[in-house]
């Protein structure tokens, strides 16, 4: 069965560009070393919650919008291989400014239970 990493990121509101750009760039990376689908959503109708939210878990400000992505494999395995590469591809390296705070991003990796 498929393996999933999936990420929540606080972007600045004003970097949506900015951080599309980055994810074009490194889509293609996650799918040369075995990635079988990499999508990156916008926050669009991210309600504040009573308990705990999406901008709670990363402390977003108001200023900044909320990225959910995920990366979807084939398997843990293939997963567990391609990400070690990935990691340390040259191509994946900042060569500038982040357009997010990783300090903030979390990130895990998830093993589908139910897919309709």
């Amino acid at each position: 069965m498929s393996y999933v990493d999936g990420f929540v990121i606080p972007v600045p509101a004003n970097g949506k560009q900015a951080y599309l750009e980055m994810a074009a760039k490194a889509a293609p990376i996650f799918r040369e070393h075995g990635a079988t689908r990499v999508v990156e959503c916008w926050g669009d109708d991210v309600p504040d919650g009573k308990v705990t939210d999406f901008k709670g878990a990363v402390k977003a400000s108001d200023t900044e919008n909320i990225v959910f992505s995920w990366v979807e494999w084939p398997s843990k395995e293939v997963r567990d291989a391609g990400m070690a590469k990935v990691m340390t591809d040259t191509r994946m390296q900042p060569g500038g400014d982040m357009p997010f705070d990783g300090k903030r991003m979390i990130y895990g990796g998830f093993a589908p239970m139910l897919d309709q």
